[in-house]
């Protein structure tokens, strides 16, 4: 494993910080499962949209799980940093390189991230609260998504040019 540069430790520890304040200002509590929409998932994409899958995952799964700590929610901190991280991660990933990227491999890497995060709250919903539950959040998941890409792509193409990363 490659050790992570200057750049990269100040870019997950800003954007980790960002990812802490974002889903703790507004947070809309679901009571079916104990869980709240919140704007988090946005910094998690232009996160990893930005900086690649290593800082998207360490920035996204910190940042939403010390949230959900500071927050209160304390039985979602470890779900949430593994199930943000692992959206992080993915869409990261998926993006591939910058330099080379085009918008419909940016739309899909952010449609394949979000879908691990609405997926991996489902499961665990399921497990927890029981299906019925875990579907009356789904949609609040969903939109939660849609909203991270609607604000996360366009933010992203624009710190990536300010940044000349």
């Amino acid at each position: 494993m490659a050790s992570l540069n200057t750049r990269q430790v100040a870019a997950i520890g800003v954007m980790g910080a960002l990812a802490t304040i974002a889903t703790m200002m507004f947070a809309f509590p679901i009571p079916a499962t104990s869980g709240y929409f919140n704007l988090g998932d946005s910094i998690v994409i232009i996160t990893s949209l930005t900086f690649g899958p290593i800082v998207g995952a360490l920035a996204g799964g910190l940042g939403s799980g010390l949230a959900d700590l500071l927050g209160g929610w304390y039985n979602w901190v470890i779900f949430t940093a593994v199930i943000k991280g692992a959206e992080g991660y993915v869409a990261g990933h998926m993006a591939g390189n910058p330099d080379t990227r085009t918008m419909k491999k940016t739309v899909i890497a952010w449609l394949v991230g979000g879908a691990v995060m609405v997926g991996g709250y489902f499961v665990v919903q399921v497990f927890m609260y029981g299906f019925s539950a875990a579907l009356s959040e789904l949609p609040f998941n969903m939109v939660q998504m849609l909203v991270a890409g609607v604000v996360g792509i366009p933010v992203s193409s624009a710190l990536k040019d300010r940044l000349k990363l």
